[in-house]
């Protein structure tokens, strides 16, 4: 887990801490991202973080084989400048995914990522996910979940028997989601606060969605001020874990 914070991270600018304790390493949170790591060592981003290379650098990380999108909202992407450090040595571009909506986006914002300009090369090779079921022996599926007015990706990872599976930016859960990531190993899902919010997952949904699907174990991300680490360990059930920006999960 690269960054486990919500927009904002936590703290917040001006060194707002909520109710989080500024003590605890746990509570400094990053923006949202994941790398997930096949049994022979290959290497998927999902997502590009406005906090990308701070991540890259803290957790040792200097290669990677793809990258996937949930989604365009800028906490989500706008770190796609720090893949250039990625593409040296590279014979070609970095592959990247994403649904039909948020490639158009994206190509649309960041035209030189995706084609190249002034002589630099192709930082990235970017592909719907129609048609994708593999990479690098990992199987991969996904669905569309409802982000407020927009839809964000969610991702489920499949490899020798083992399971991770990612749903960060969603407001409702829907039979699509369900069927997705039932009977998952690891799921980590968006938590924003305690309280509704219209556009992300609150904690009571993202125990709820955990539930439904059945997963083994339920990691909690996006999670803004209001949710102290240690606090909402204690509250949440053994199976449920509390995200903090560099954990590392086995399945």
């Amino acid at each position: 887990m690269l960054g486990s914070g919500t927009s904002a991270g936590v703290p917040r600018v001006g060194n707002d801490w909520g109710a989080c304790d500024p003590d605890d390493p746990r509570n400094r949170r990053t923006r949202v991202s994941i790398i997930v790591e096949g049994a022979d060592g290959a290497r998927l981003l999902v997502d590009t973080s406005t906090d990308l290379r701070q991540q890259l650098l803290a957790n040792e990380i200097d290669r990677i084989d793809a990258v996937f999108w949930t989604h365009d909202h800028a906490d989500h992407c706008h770190g796609i400048d720090d893949l250039r450090a990625l593409r040296y040595g590279r014979s070609g571009p970095l592959p990247g995914f994403a649904s039909d909506e948020t490639v158009r986006r994206l190509r649309q914002r960041f035209g030189y990522i995706f084609s190249g300009q002034y002589g630099y090369p192709t930082i990235v090779s970017v592909d719907t996910l129609d048609r994708l079921r593999m990479f690098a022996g990992i199987r991969i599926d996904t669905c569309q979940m409802p982000h407020g007015p927009i839809e964000s990706t969610a991702y489920r990872f499949d490899q020798d028997g083992k399971s991770i599976g990612y749903a960060t930016d969603f407001s409702e859960i829907c039979d699509g989601i369900v069927d997705l990531f039932w009977d998952i190993d690891i799921l980590v899902v968006d938590c924003l606060r305690r309280e509704p919010h219209p556009t992300h997952a609150n904690l009571a949904m993202a125990l709820q969605l955990g539930e439904r699907c059945r997963a083994h174990k339920i990691v909690l991300t996006h999670l803004d001020k209001s949710l102290d680490y240690r606090s909402l360990s204690d509250e949440v059930p053994d199976n449920v874990l509390v995200g903090y920006d560099g954990m590392v999960l086995d399945a």
